[in-house]
């Protein structure tokens, strides 16, 4: 590492600590020539994928598109901003764990949407309709219609009659 101060290449690690719940390493540096000392912060570069549009381009991974894009879905409704921020690192990690260099935009779109899905359903069909570019009623229904399937109904237990709460 470089010292800033005098621009030598030998510095020493005097001190290191796990900062941000493991993800970074704080590391205080000393010159061996000027004696100054320094803070780095150290991160594991994860590479995400591209992603290919529906036109054909090419663009990199863009996480204020995804998280503006959730945020908008998810606006006010009853969902906490930590079960947001966890939908969002699953993908995060999904994504990483593919291994793939390149991933279309439909796949990303069709994995948000199942992610909105366990968050909030009026967030997937906001999310869907956007996604899927709805133009008529139709496919707003087919769209709960989906979710319904998905959803196992219950039944209101009967009571007794002549029964007293």
């Amino acid at each position: 590492m470089h010292c800033p101060f005098c621009g030598t290449n030998d510095t020493k690690v005097i001190d290191s600590r796990l900062v941000t719940e493991g993800d970074q390493v704080r590391r205080r540096r000393e010159c061996i020539t000027c004696g100054d000392r320094f803070t780095t912060f150290e991160t594991a570069e994860l590479v995400m994928p591209r992603i290919i549009k529906r036109d054909g381009a090419r663009e990199p991974f863009n996480e204020l598109k995804l998280r503006g894009g959730i945020l908008r879905a998810l606006e006010n409704r009853p969902v906490e901003t930590d079960e947001t921020e966890a939908a969002i690192n699953r993908i995060h990690h999904h994504l990483r764990s593919l291994g793939e260099r390149e991933i279309s935009s439909e796949f990303l779109g069709e994995y948000i949407m199942e992610e909105l899905r366990n968050l909030d359903e009026v967030a997937y069909v906001r999310f869907a309709s956007v996604y899927r570019r709805f133009e008529h009623v139709s496919e707003f229904q087919e769209a709960i219609d989906k979710l319904n399937t998905g959803r196992k109904v219950r039944k209101k237990p009967k009571g007794k009659k002549g029964s007293k709460l």
